[in-house]
């Protein structure tokens, strides 16, 4: 059998069954795409290899306990665990932006910065996710005030006038939905910032 000519899913089948070349071949045929990707995220040379020698290892132990079902979707599989390592390597290297948490949720912070650079952007797509899917967790009246004040930004007041609450009414549910945020945080265990 002439290995270069098979496709990624007979490479994948060849590889578990004890063919080592088999990996060699998948490795060769993907590796400048799976790299640039990766490159282009953490942009350092040296990062990156390290980044890519890490999703291989990752590959090679999936595939060696039986844990690989892509269904012959060997790249977009690699890619995707080279995305959660590239994730994995802000979050650890403490590289996300710090912020001074003024009272509100130092979270919201970081979803309203327009500089962050495009390495950063990867993270923040993250916890915007993260946020955005613990929010829709909340009560109806506390997640209608957060949304007014951190997605539209209105002001306290102009929370007030549209839902036809008082101020101080509005500005409870506020903090009761940054305290039960915090809780949600805390239950699912998500990490937003370092």
């Amino acid at each position: 059998m002439v290995l270069r000519k098979q496709e990624d899913s007979v490479l994948v089948s060849e590889y578990i069954k004890g063919n080592e070349q088999a990996l060699g071949v998948l490795i060769d045929r993907h590796n400048q795409r799976i790299f640039s990707f990766i490159f282009s995220k953490v942009l350092d040379k040296d990062i990156a290899n390290d980044v890519f020698q890490d999703t291989f290892v990752k590959v090679i132990n999936t595939l060696k306990r039986g844990r690989y079902n892509e269904e012959g979707k060997f790249l977009p599989w690699v890619m995707r665990i080279a995305h959660n390592l590239v994730i994995d390597h802000f979050r650890k290297g403490n590289r996300l932006p710090k912020f001074d948490d003024n009272g509100e949720f130092s979270i919201f912070s970081v979803l309203s910065d327009n500089s962050l650079n495009a390495e950063k952007q990867l993270i923040k797509n993250q916890v915007e996710n993260d946020v955005r899917n613990l929010v829709h967790e909340l009560p109806d009246d506390q997640k209608e005030v957060l949304t007014l004040r951190i997605y539209n930004e209105m002001s306290f007041k102009e929370i007030s006038d549209k839902t036809g609450v008082s101020i101080n009414t509005a500005l409870g549910r506020m903090r009761y939905a940054l305290i039960n945020l915090r809780k949600l945080i805390d239950k699912h265990q998500i990490v937003l910032v370092n």
